[in-house]
């Protein structure tokens, strides 16, 4: 049977985050107040925007508290005057000292994307799809002063297919981790007594994703490469540079076992297939780019318009600039 609803704060940013509170709003229990960043510049005019946690909280009428730092003894002291049960905290973004995570009844809890310990860190969607991990899922667990090491209260699993993207991963995973934290919110107190430890000796560190590290190295294996493009769709985006102009790869498809039978990077063919690479181990079919000034585009939509670029024995870049 359900315990009495809970006072509940909530603490996150971005869309992942905003899925988790619209299940709480839509749940039995009472959220007095909920945090996320400050608002951020955004776009040509370089406005302050608010972020989609901080946008659902003011429709629903929720109170909404954006401390620069939980380190500040008077955020502190206003977190405390709530008198929460619980913090349930979803890619915040800011670190949540211990007297923070002292003042909830019950504590803070987490919602991780990651199976812990496997992957503790910044970007455990992209760096599961990136290291060729089979499955993936979601973790809650009851926050201490380590980086993603708290006590964990329950799991959900999902896979990871041979076309899963970072964005299609994050959508599987906000749709698990909506019901998993509800189904634990209803036995908080039990389900804290049960709790397990995690084991660090089997934790990866999932390092915050670069732009640099978006920069296609034709000499990898096709398979790498193509992993690498899924785990960076949407954000950063992989590219490589030809005749001088930055190319952005969205989807792409590995052919073959054997090496490539020409030089790492070379234009092999390019048809309404689409563009097939070759790399330093196998070769890479090109399913979908985006040019400079354009949109992302079907590799037949582009050769249609008459781009002749990518004529085979051409060459992508194995350096790529940094251009826009």
């Amino acid at each position: 049977m359900p315990n009495t609803p809970l006072r509940l704060l909530f603490a996150g940013t971005p869309d992942f985050a905003a899925i988790h509170l619209r299940g709480l709003i839509e749940s039995e229990h009472q959220l007095i107040g909920v945090y996320c960043q400050p608002d951020r510049p955004s776009g040509r005019g370089k406005k302050l925007r608010a972020g989609p946690v901080k946008a659902l909280a003011l429709e629903a009428g929720l109170p909404v508290y954006q401390p620069n730092s939980l380190k500040d003894e008077e955020a502190q002291r206003q977190l405390a005057e709530l008198r929460p049960d619980a913090l349930i905290v979803v890619a915040y973004g800011l670190i949540l000292p211990q007297a923070v995570l002292d003042i909830p009844r019950y504590g803070c809890l987490n919602v991780h994307a990651s199976l812990l310990p496997r992957w503790r860190g910044a970007a455990p969607i992209q760096r599961a799809i990136e290291s060729g991990d089979h499955s993936t899922g979601i973790t809650i667990m009851r926050m201490d002063a380590g980086l993603d090491t708290g006590d964990m209260l329950a799991t959900a699993r999902c896979q990871i297919g041979a076309r899963t993207t970072a964005a299609s991963l994050h959508d599987d995973l906000a749709e698990l981790g909506t019901p998993l934290l509800l189904e634990v919110l209803e036995d908080l107190p039990g389900n804290l007594e049960r709790a397990r430890e995690q084991d660090d000796n089997l934790a990866c560190y999932a390092a915050k994703i670069s732009k640099q590290e978006a920069r296609i190295d034709w000499s990898q294996d096709a398979t790498v490469l193509d992993r690498t493009i899924r785990a960076f769709n949407p954000f950063p985006g992989c590219y490589s540079t030809l005749s001088g102009e930055r190319v952005k790869i969205w989807q792409a498809q590995p052919v073959g076992e054997t090496a490539g039978s020409g030089t790492p990077g070379t234009i092999v063919r390019a048809d309404r297939e689409g563009i097939l690479v070759n790399c330093g181990h196998g070769q890479l079919n090109v399913e979908r780019l985006q040019l400079p000034g354009g949109k992302a585009l079907a590799t037949e939509q582009v050769l249609n318009a008459g781009h002749d670029k990518f004529t085979p024995g051409e060459r992508f870049d194995t350096v790529a600039t940094d251009q826009g």
